[in-house]
């Protein structure tokens, strides 16, 4: 009987270990299949004009966050045309919210 719950208990634990690597598994396959920010003048230029015209068309003041969801790109792609038309001086920073300058 000894044996039985040794043998029960062993295939118990693998069962476990099996559900934690197919848990890794799909963790490391959602990293990956996430898009990479390509970072070059052209690329930055275009997600420059895309957080204008959202900023534009919202006429007020939004949030990282909101600009994002009204360019239709990732947060990441719409911090790196805020800098740019923060460098530009096309914008100015208001209470946590960005707006044209």
């Amino acid at each position: 009987m000894a044996e039985k719950k040794a043998t029960t208990k062993k295939a118990t634990e693998t069962k476990a270990t099996a559900a934690k690597k197919e848990t890794v598994k799909k963790a490391a396959t959602k990293a990956a299949a996430k898009a990479t920010l390509v970072v070059n003048a052209e690329n930055a230029g275009f997600k420059a004009g895309d957080v204008y015209q959202a900023l534009a068309a919202a006429e007020k003041a939004l949030t990282v966050k909101e600009i994002a969801k009204a360019a239709k790109i990732s947060e990441e792609e719409t911090l790196l045309g805020l800098g740019w038309l923060f460098k530009e001086g096309k914008l100015v920073n208001a209470d946590e919210k960005v707006t044209l300058a």
